[in-house]
């Protein structure tokens, strides 16, 4: 799996050695909600969580990998279930061009797993083809 290296039971804050200090009080609640995450084991982080970092570029390097293991793992009973809209999938796809150029593996196992996937919704179609285009020459 490529999170082998991930100690899921550590947070990205430990993983990084990078505390933060406390949101300022009229911070959103995004931002509140982030700097919560960024404390929890990754163990504990739902997928909504996971979604919710890395659209955030918080923790790439720990949580992309955990991602797509968990997209790779799930693709098989997805394309059968027909219909695909997902917002980690979503998440993953629109990631800095350069995120994937510094990782090819990454990039090429993404690529495999959207294969995989049948009745993308438009929007997801969009995502995977702007993500195919600007790395064809990673892919």
């Amino acid at each position: 799996m490529l999170s082998d290296f991930v100690d899921r039971r550590r947070s990205i804050e430990e993983l990084e050695g990078d505390r933060w200090p406390a949101p300022l009080g009229y911070s959103t609640n995004l931002v509140h909600s982030v700097y919560e995450l960024r404390r929890q084991a990754i163990k504990d982080l739902a997928v909504e969580d996971l979604r919710r970092l890395i659209a955030q570029d918080i923790g790439l390097h720990w949580l992309l990998p955990v991602a797509l293991d968990f997209l790779r793992e799930t693709a098989p009973q997805e394309a059968a279930a027909g219909w695909y809209d997902d917002d980690l999938l979503s998440a993953v796809l629109t990631r800095r061009e350069s995120v994937w150029r510094n990782a090819p593996q990454l990039a090429r196992h993404l690529d495999e797993t959207v294969r995989m996937l049948t009745d993308l919704s438009p929007y997801i179609q969009r995502e995977v083809e702007n993500f195919r285009t600007n790395l064809s020459d990673v892919l």
